[in-house]
């Protein structure tokens, strides 16, 4: 039969108890390791995705203290179990301490010396992914604080993702996971 599929093997689809089986049967322990820092957050439907996408690769998130912050995570968990949080009432001061530790610190951002996301390095040790507002991106002053600058390379007309969207994709890559 011409044209027709069928000759390679048949694709067989994951149960959930397949993939309760091949995975973490609970949410991690704080392993300082990978971090999502969503310091300067603009929508509350952005965190419950970058929730949902530490979950995923293993990562920790990063929020500040902002009074609606706590019911859009909570919200946002849609995962319904515990989830590794870390709370920063300083932006800059946190930051500051990540680099004092040695921990690497990445910033999703449109910069001239940006590394395409392709080119990446996954994380060895401690790494910080720093995500900026929607609408601002990361804040001049926190730029200084940055090791390096990873870039999300674009052919349509836009000229950003969204943050959530923006930060899964480069957490994904810095967890080795891509």
């Amino acid at each position: 039969m011409t044209g027709m599929r069928g000759s390679g093997p048949a694709i067989r689809t994951s149960t959930r108890s397949d993939l309760k089986r091949s995975r973490r049967p609970r949410a991690h322990a704080c392993w300082d390791h990978l971090y999502a820092a969503a310091l300067w957050p603009m929508h509350n439907a952005n965190l419950g995705t970058m929730l949902r996408t530490c979950d995923a690769v293993g990562a920790c998130l990063t929020v500040p203290k902002l009074p609606w912050v706590p019911e859009a995570l909570a919200r946002g968990n849609t995962l319904r179990r515990p989830t590794c949080v870390h709370w920063s009432g300083d932006q800059l001061g946190w930051l500051a301490r990540q680099r004092e530790r040695g921990v690497r610190i990445v910033g999703v951002e449109l910069a001239e010396n940006a590394v395409r996301l392709a080119d990446l390095r996954p994380a060895r040790g401690a790494t910080v992914a720093v995500l900026g507002h929607e609408r601002d991106g990361i804040p001049p002053e926190a730029l200084d604080l940055l090791d390096e600058v990873v870039e999300i390379p674009m052919i349509g007309t836009g000229t950003t993702l969204n943050v959530a969207v923006a930060g899964s994709l480069v957490l994904y890559k810095l967890a080795g996971l891509v």
